[in-house]
């Protein structure tokens, strides 16, 4: 009997753990640490602890059901690139009609918890995310165009949207400028990692950028949306925003990014690709940590 019981919760263990696989955790976690930033940005003070667990729980909730379904839909291309051939829905660990449900479920609760605790204003957005990720990007952008990851990226620029709608009941300028800054932000952050995986993408007909154009093409795109986005990280100063420590913050962080991209267009390396690519998600969430501790300990900066 005992044994029985020990073998039903190491599977029910199991199960769990190939759900928790299909969330795509490490994506989700920076999407709800720029949602939890873009809330405290929203206001001068604590935000409610209510509403801050709640849009936690939500959002995450939300996100995950995004990551599953792109799972789902994806799943004859992860079986062949070697970076998501080990995904539940690629070995069979976890049914198509299982992820269905389980994304379903995930997703709804999430969405009952916007509206029902947080606000419906930020289930909407949420909402509207969700199908912008699972449904334009995944099914009709990805294989349509090698720019997908440029228009697709706005779905990925949501979070401090939706953190702020959390709060606030609105959309104010300063949620697009942080907007901005993962829109701006994305590209060269993906084709660092597209660079790298290209024989990837190339094996599956997938149109990204090293594939239809090549690697001197996308370096010279890598380095000029990195100026974009160092130009775009400025205007939370240049608004009134923030003040010097995100300036300070912003000017090194921005060099180190700068060193790599140029390094990686003067003579590239897998190697090279990769280490941009880790940087690029240091970098973004080191620049939105310096958004919230400037927030909580301006530094008046006049030009």
């Amino acid at each position: 009997m005992a044994k029985a019981i020990n073998n039903k919760l190491s599977g029910l263990h199991i199960d769990l753990k190939n759900f928790f696989i299909l969330c795509k955790p490490r994506v989700t976690a920076l999407i709800v640490f720029t949602a939890v930033i873009g809330m405290f940005l929203a206001t001068p003070g604590m935000v409610p602890v209510d509403i801050l667990l709640a849009s936690i729980i939500g959002i995450s909730f939300v996100s995950g059901a995004a990551a599953a379904f792109n799972c789902l839909i994806e799943q004859k291309i992860d079986a062949v690139m070697a970076r998501t051939k080990g995904r539940p829905t690629v070995t069979g660990k976890i049914s198509s009609s299982q992820t269905s449900i389980f994304a379903s479920l995930l997703g709804g609760f999430g969405l009952l918890i916007l509206f029902y605790f947080v606000n419906p204003l930020t289930m909407w957005l949420t909402l509207a995310t969700f199908f912008a990720y699972a449904v334009i990007y995944t099914i009709f952008l990805k294989p349509a165009t090698p720019m997908n990851i440029v228009i697709g990226g706005a779905s990925g620029a949501m979070p401090p949207i939706l953190g702020w709608a959390a709060v606030n009941n609105v959309v104010g300028p300063e949620a697009l400028i942080l907007f901005l800054i993962i829109f701006s932000w994305t590209p060269p952050h993906f084709w660092a990692l597209a660079l790298y995986r290209r024989k990837d993408y190339e094996n599956v007909g997938m149109p990204m950028l090293p594939v239809t154009h090549g690697e001197s093409f996308t370096l010279l795109h890598i380095l000029l949306y990195t100026i974009i986005m160092i130009v775009v990280t400025f205007m939370p100063v240049g608004s009134g925003m923030s003040g010097l420590i995100y300036f300070l913050s912003a000017l090194i962080l921005n060099a180190i990014f700068l060193y790599y991209v140029v390094k990686l267009y003067k003579n590239y390396s897998d190697k090279l690709s990769m280490k941009t690519f880790k940087y690029s998600i240091v970098y973004l969430s080191l620049i939105f940590s310096a958004l919230l501790l400037d927030h909580y300990f301006k530094i008046s900066l006049q030009f």
